[in-house]
């Protein structure tokens, strides 16, 4: 039987008792209905999986302990590459499709970008509320995939702020204008070690903020003849990179 994977906002040792936070708890007791002495996997983003038991259930609370660390665990699931999610911020649920399936594809860092055609209007208070949510997202994903480090979730900025300070091997732009990733791929003389990925909103960047995109450095190139959502983009260009560059082999 599969063990669950829960996630802990706090340093986990061997040897060590804690009383699980009001999420974990709530999901150990009501949807799993967890019993004393059952197994779990416990980590804490530094890269390392531990088993752990249940020691104690209450009406409101769980209480676990750190059993040992599970083995080289972290070589298994995090990407060699180094990769970038740059996104334009999109409205409902796709943003938080995107964070879910980025996370699952091993993606290093995320970054919500303001964009002129972002139809999203946040202001300090519901953009901090919005970022917890999809903090929240990448955990659950991270949990799930097996992942044992956690993306890095920044803080939305304006899309030229950004890109004046964005760093990597090679960035790539997604664009209907742009040249296929293939080809290109095939014309570097060295294997990246990072790579940045920018996606526009519904209705794409405009011309003036694909040309900054350029001044900074970075190539565009086209996913093929069809038009792909916001939200669908990353996904493509995600599995494609990490297949010429990374750890997704699906042969």
């Amino acid at each position: 039987m599969r063990r669950s994977r829960i996630y802990c906002d706090t340093t986990l040792t061997t040897g060590q008792r804690l009383e699980l936070d009001q999420r974990n708890s709530h999901y150990l007791l009501h949807v799993l209905r967890i019993k004393p002495g059952q197994a779990l996997v416990l980590f804490d983003g530094s890269g390392d999986d531990y088993a752990a038991s249940v020691k104690d259930v209450s009406r409101k609370t769980v209480s676990v302990v750190v059993e040992a660390t599970v083995e080289n665990h972290h070589s298994t699931t995090e990407s060699p590459l180094q990769t970038t999610l740059a996104i334009a911020i999109s409205k409902g649920e796709r943003m938080d499709w995107v964070m879910q399936k980025a996370t699952e594809l091993g993606v290093s860092r995320i970054v919500p970008l303001i964009s002129q055609r972002v139809d999203v209007k946040l202001n300090e208070q519901r953009m901090a509320k919005k970022l917890e949510h999809w903090r929240g997202i990448v955990i659950a994903a991270c949990e799930q995939s097996g992942r044992t480090r956690l993306p890095l979730l920044e803080t939305a900025a304006k899309l030229e702020t950004w890109l004046g300070k964005a760093e990597q091997d090679i960035g790539l732009t997604l664009s209907a204008n742009g040249q296929p990733l293939t080809p290109l791929s095939q014309s570097l003389t060295k294997t990246p070690e990072s790579v940045t990925v920018l996606i526009g909103p519904e209705g794409g960047l405009t011309a003036d903020e694909i040309n900054l995109s350029e001044q900074a450095g970075f190539i565009g190139i086209s996913m093929g003849p069809r038009i792909l959502r916001t939200e669908t983009a990353p996904i493509v260009a995600l599995s494609l990179i990490q297949n010429l560059w990374g750890d997704f082999n699906p042969a």
